[in-house]
């Protein structure tokens, strides 16, 4: 009998696992998740070189308006110019015609 008693108290002494400690774990989880994320995204969109300082890009948007926007990227400085379709317009004449090949060349050939 007393062999049993002395059981029963052991137990309940000892100190039982915090449940909540897993919380901390899930938070490291999704930070770790979100950054991935960001990455895969950032890589889809070629984006990765605006990070570059040896890098110069130009990309243009256009909105459901007309809006255009340019970004430039020389070495370290961004610079982003908005353009109203008024402005992207004008008069000209026909200078030529450019070709692209199959492997990415572009050729012009004037008229």
């Amino acid at each position: 009998m007393k062999l049993l008693n002395k059981n029963r108290s052991g137990q309940a002494q000892t100190p039982l696992e915090d449940p909540v400690s897993g919380v901390a774990n899930l938070f490291d989880i999704s930070v770790v998740l979100i950054v991935a994320m960001i990455m895969a995204l950032m890589s889809a969109l070629n984006v990765l070189d605006l990070f570059d300082p040896a890098t110069e890009m130009t990309m243009t948007k256009k909105n459901k308006d007309g809006e255009m926007e340019i970004i430039t990227k020389k070495s370290k400085e961004i610079k982003v110019k908005k353009l109203t379709p008024e402005e992207a317009s004008g008069q000209g004449e026909r200078l030529g015609t450019a070709y692209k090949l199959d492997d990415g060349q572009v050729i012009y050939v004037p008229e």
